[in-house]
């Protein structure tokens, strides 16, 4: 009988195998698709590597920098030098600073622009968010004095609220939706907290610099993964069906046989996790959260270019707005300059009117809609490749699982609390950096240490 099976082969699956094969134990490696890498996927653009999933680690992930440099990974800083484009509704304009500062005068919804009114509105709705985050405690948002009110309310209900601008809740929305793929209407407001508080505060979430999105990897993300992966009994294309424990240990069911260990360690999207049989019921709040956490939906687009033109027009390639598809967009070019491309994402609703296109027509709305934020260049694509995670049955949407309202405080200490001889990882249940690899290798590490110590 093995020591322990981790099933899931993305970064939190590969960092708990490595840490109890590292202490000599034995361990098999499970993973459903023909790859390592779970939401990190590199693939190739006209001969470079690029990420068409999970992309960027920021300054305070110390976990994420230190596997990077302990797997011999070189990181790079995500390019950010230039103005800003934003567009909102018929106009675009550039901007520097983390929000949109333009020469417009405030608007309407009808005739949207951003002027004093809506940045003094959107400065008191951050300020508000940063407030209310630093109140939680630290990987227990279920435990804060007003955790019962906050997780009842959605985002989009929190902003009708307390956001009296029409134009700020709008800018706002694109915030929630580049941070957390979905719309604010399917989010609860406790979990932005949870997840703001996790971060060190809601800006660096949205920034480059000294944010989120800081650095990048060479060779991409899925290295991590892969990397981690040599050496261990790593099966691939072996989806769980059951996890049966009993008094002496665990079986493992799958298309493929069973295997039977003393524990289990679960590393896959909530969504994964409610679709396998567990013969002993899951406690309450451990089974809510796989039955009602969605993840996001997102797809992932990169377009690749001959000249990297908007860097010509003094721009840094990051983008927001109304696009009819885009929200979000950035520099995508290689350091050495042997690449330029732009990357970017349709999330929640938009990607409804996506999913019906082959690639061919795919491209064609994602260039028209980055030439409305950056001019007519924007059509000279030499290349493209784009990710749906909504279509990838063994992620089930990207990028990490969502709360809706209620889910939290009834989830509450069972999001990390081992079941009997079954343990859970994954980046949703991380208490520092919840939904990026600094919280999957967190979570790796903690269910290795609970497995070690059981």
């Amino acid at each position: 009988m093995l020591d322990a099976i981790v099933v899931g082969g993305g970064i939190s699956g590969a960092v708990a195998a490595g840490r109890l094969r590292t202490a000599g134990r034995s361990v098999v490696l499970l993973e459903a698709r023909d790859r390592l890498g779970g939401r990190t996927c590199t693939v190739d653009l006209l001969g470079h590597a690029v990420d068409v999933g999970g992309q960027w680690i920021g300054p305070t992930q110390k976990r994420a920098h230190a596997l990077a440099r302990r797997l011999g990974i070189a990181t790079y800083e995500q390019h950010h030098r230039g103005a800003k484009v934003v567009r909102l509704g018929a106009h675009t304009a550039t901007y520097r600073g983390l929000l949109p500062r333009t020469a417009w005068n405030g608007g309407t919804v009808d005739d949207p622009r951003i002027g004093p009114r809506q940045l003094l509105s959107l400065g008191r709705a951050l300020a508000h968010i940063e407030l209310a985050a630093l109140r939680l405690p630290v990987g227990d948002p279920w435990d804060a004095r007003h955790a019962a009110k906050h997780d009842a309310l959605s985002v989009e209900e929190w902003l009708t609220r307390h956001v009296g601008d029409p134009v700020a809740r709008r800018v706002l929305a694109w915030g929630v939706n580049a941070v957390f793929a979905c719309e604010p209407r399917d989010l609860s407001f406790l979990y932005l907290l949870h997840y703001a508080r996790s971060a060190g505060g809601f800006q660096p979430l949205l920034e480059i610099r000294g944010g989120a999105q800081q650095t990048k990897l060479h060779g991409g993300t899925q290295q991590y993964a892969k990397r981690l992966g040599e050496g261990l009994d790593v099966r691939l294309d072996w989806p769980v069906r059951a996890i049966v424990q009993d008094e002496r240990g665990v079986t493992v069911r799958g298309e493929r046989g069973e295997l039977r260990a003393g524990r289990v360690v679960l590393a896959v999207p909530p969504p994964l996790a409610h679709a396998i049989d567990f013969a002993v019921p899951l406690p309450a709040g451990r089974a809510a959260m796989h039955a009602k956490m969605p993840m996001g939906s997102a797809l992932k687009w990169i377009v690749a270019y001959r000249t990297p033109f908007w860097r010509e027009r003094g721009l840094s390639g990051e983008a927001v707005g109304d696009g009819r598809f885009v929200r979000a967009a950035f520099d995508a070019c290689a350091p050495d300059g042997s690449f330029h491309a732009l990357v970017g994402f349709v999330f929640g609703d938009d990607l409804a009117g996506l999913k019906a296109r082959d690639e061919a027509g795919r491209r064609a709305a994602i260039v028209e809609d980055l030439a409305s934020f950056f001019g007519p260049e924007a059509r000279d694509a030499i290349g493209y490749v784009d990710r749906d995670w909504t279509s990838e049955t063994w992620s089930a949407g990207c990028y990490v699982g969502v709360a809706p309202p209620g889910l939290l405080t009834e989830v509450g200490a069972a999001l990390r609390a081992p079941a009997g001889r079954v343990h859970f990882a994954g980046t949703e249940t991380a208490t520092r950096w919840t939904g990026y690899f600094d919280g999957a290798i967190e979570a790796g590490e903690r269910a290795a240490t609970e497995v070690l110590g059981g």
